[in-house]
């Protein structure tokens, strides 16, 4: 019996776990996603081409891998079909748990509508409806993707739903939806996924039973985690390793190694403490350079330095083998890297992460720069410095950097 490998987002999500699950899905057999919905974001870059993925598993690029869907993605059925047009030949490729929560319309308005009421104080979500989404799973009000195969039946249970919650819906301004309009598109939901869905969770252990290679992939980052994370800036699963057990019906004994994902530098997407974040020039170019935009919702990216303290916390936390370093080329031609090693909390040097940032203020180590990396394909062909801050890296969070990315591009990539 094989175990499952792991790739998680170590910082604020955004870290460039799609290039990483593509470039090894190419070895594995099944990939699978755990959790989140499409309020995430894989940008891959293949020869040229780019592919933006928010539901669909990145192991889609490779032609023999069996992708699946968990139990713990909230599903947006027209989102899932959107994507799944960019591709050819599915049935039998891709794979819906049946125990999947369904994102529906509603969920985005709720979503949307109570960002709107908070004013200032807005969390910064996509406006998706993930969280409302997830909110009614655990009110244990929500419905599954089974239900779609019975598309006359959900539409009462959600008709049903709006009328129980009548009240919340006035407060918010959300309109109640025409029964008739919705169930089309219910059946249209249906007839075009029902295939897709089943009992994934069975899959993925006849597939470790069988000695098959499977790679896990989970959405946003560690700091994102609803309970781990810097709440209640945060998405609303668990980001962790440990809820891709749950997001797929695996035990921990399942696991086999398991990859954190980071940036050379750091960056976030909406509202929350950040305390590397850079305001000067040197953020702007990160941003630049790093096309620094958000795959699902086009929202520039707040960027800053490599924060050693947070990636230390997250390693640990994640139980990391080792640590795939990513975008090294963008931070070519600084004069002087900085990295955090230690925060300042109220007159305090600490090395921990605390479970409140925002009063934190970060210290730097400086660290010299390097003119070029892009494209290098080997340890040994990176300037000297870029080598001296990998190993400082690895130095200060206990972690091996076991790949380093230095392009977009899938064979731009060191593997240690």
């Amino acid at each position: 019996m094989s175990k499952a490998d792991l790739i998680v987002g170590i910082q604020w999500g955004d870290e460039g776990k799609g290039k990483i699950v593509d470039k090894l899905a190419q070895e594995y057999d099944m990939v699978c996603r755990s959790q989140g919905g499409h309020n995430a974001g894989h940008t891959i870059w293949v020869d040229g081409v780019r592919y933006a993925l928010h539901l669909v598993p990145s192991g889609i690029l490779n032609p023999k891998a069996i992708n699946v869907i968990g139990n713990g993605v909230v599903l947006n059925p027209e989102s899932i079909i959107k994507e799944m047009v960019q591709f050819d030949d599915l049935e039998g490729r891709i794979f819906i748990s049946d125990k999947a929560h369904l994102n529906l319309p509603y969920h985005s308005l709720i979503d949307q509508a109570r960002e709107k009421l908070k004013g200032e104080n807005a969390i910064g979500t996509t406006g998706k409806g993930i969280g409302p989404a997830y909110a009614d799973k655990i009110n244990r009000v929500g419905h599954r993707a089974e239900e779609l195969k019975n598309p006359v039946q959900l539409c009462k249970n959600v008709m049903a739903y709006f009328k129980e919650n009548k009240v919340i819906f006035d407060a918010l301004d959300v309109a109640v939806p025409n029964e008739a309009d919705l169930l089309e598109e219910l059946k249209s939901y249906s007839e075009q996924l029902s295939k897709f869905i089943t009992n994934t969770t069975n899959m993925v252990w006849d597939a470790l039973d069988a000695d098959k290679k499977v790679l896990l992939e989970g959405a946003q980052g560690t700091l994102l985690d609803i309970d781990h994370g810097t709440y209640p800036f945060v998405t609303s699963s668990s980001t962790v390793s440990a809820g891709a057990c749950i997001g797929l019906g695996l035990s921990p004994k399942d696991i086999g190694i398991v990859t954190g994902i980071v940036k050379a530098y750091t960056t976030r997407v909406g509202n929350g403490p950040f305390p590397t974040e850079d305001f000067t020039d040197a953020g702007e170019t990160m941003a630049d350079v790093g096309k620094e935009v958000g795959t699902t919702t086009g929202r520039g990216r707040r960027c800053g330095w490599f924060d050693a303290v947070a990636v230390k916390h997250a390693s640990r936390l994640n139980g990391c083998d080792q640590l795939s370093l990513m975008k090294l080329d963008v931070l070519d031609g600084f004069e002087t890297i900085k990295i955090c090693v230690a925060y300042e909390v109220n007159g305090e040097t600490i090395t921990y992460m605390p479970s409140d940032l925002t009063n934190v203020i970060p210290i730097y180590e400086d660290i010299k720069g390097w003119d070029s990396v892009v494209g290098c394909r080997e340890f040994d062909q990176l300037p000297q410095t870029a080598k001296d801050y990998v190993i400082r890296i690895e130095e200060l969070t206990n972690t091996k950097v076991g790949i380093i990315s230095t392009s977009p591009e899938r064979e731009d990539t060191i593997i240690l």
